[in-house]
């Protein structure tokens, strides 16, 4: 039973560390309507400015403040210099040119600062908490908090005046221009938003698995979190994250030593597809009506 409860807490936990990627991509379609497949790569990338900072020198503290300020620059940025262009343009060509900047910031980060794995220490320890005969991770324990600090962060952002703009924005650009919202200036700043979240995921994850391309590839179970909790619900966000961890906990490790591994991933996969097909607007999502 102890272990049972073990891979429950863990993976809930994991769930919460997956939210932290998934509130990006979840904060920008809810502001600004586009899906953004490049937020596993922002995530990487911030991973890496934050370690290249401390690498400089800086206290780790430090170097996460300076690198949450770029990375919403570099968000503010990404939106002026690419999505602005693409207003008016079909919402596939947006999402394919997301898909682009994924696999440019890929290459780069690796490219520049090198593909080994490299370490951020963040002083959490690597010791677990013990509790009776279960063991917690240290960093993922962390992880879920910050993760719950942020998803409640967001939850009130988006009831002051600026979240309501944004909200705006995304249900309709050409309504929001008519009563005098600045849709580029809010989509900006949805972008920025999600650079700030991606520096507390990149850090977070980089301290457990190390700073490599790797982080890239926490998009696909971000992305089931964000559909299987609605992909424009931040109560989605958080347990869409709870479901996906626990249930990529759980069942692998009961299959794994069964199959031989490699469970985990089906099960993502499985959780997407199942929803798609089952409650394709998530569990809190908007179910959109349009009649024709």
């Amino acid at each position: 039973m102890s272990y049972f409860v073990e891979l429950v807490i863990n993976g809930a936990l994991t769930g919460l560390m997956y939210s932290l990627v998934a509130i990006g991509f979840v904060l920008i379609y809810k502001s600004a309507g586009v899906p953004n497949l490049a937020q596993g790569a922002v995530v990487m990338t911030a991973a890496y400015v934050v370690w290249l900072l401390a690498s400089l020198g800086l206290p780790i503290i430090v170097a996460i403040v300076l690198g949450t300020v770029l990375m919403f620059g570099f968000g503010l940025l990404t939106e002026r210099l690419l999505l602005r262009r693409m207003v008016g343009q079909p919402v596939i060509m947006i999402v394919m040119l997301t898909l682009g900047l994924e696999i440019l910031l890929r290459g780069i980060g690796p490219g520049l600062l090198g593909a080994a794995p490299k370490s951020l220490d963040l002083g959490i320890g690597l010791g677990p908490v013990i509790i009776g005969d279960v063991f917690i991770n240290r960093a993922y324990l962390v992880g879920g908090v910050v993760a719950l600090a942020l998803i409640g962060a967001a939850l009130m952002f988006f009831q002051t005046r600026l979240g309501i703009k944004l909200r705006a924005v995304s249900d309709d650009h050409v309504s929001s221009w008519a009563v005098g919202i600045s849709v580029e200036r809010a989509v900006g700043i949805s972008w920025g938003i999600a650079g700030i979240s991606s520096v507390a995921a990149g850090v977070l994850w980089g301290s457990v698995q190390g700073v490599d391309w790797t982080l890239s590839t926490l998009l696909f179970p971000a992305v089931a979190v964000a559909i299987l909790g609605g992909i424009d619900s931040i109560w989605g966000v958080l347990i869409g994250g709870l479901l996906v961890g626990i249930l990529g906990s759980v069942i692998p490790g009961y299959l794994d030593a069964v199959v031989g591994g490699g469970t985990r991933d089906v099960v993502t996969s499985l959780i997407i597809l199942l929803t798609i097909m089952i409650r394709p607007y998530g569990i809190f999502g908007r179910e959109d009506i349009e009649r024709i």
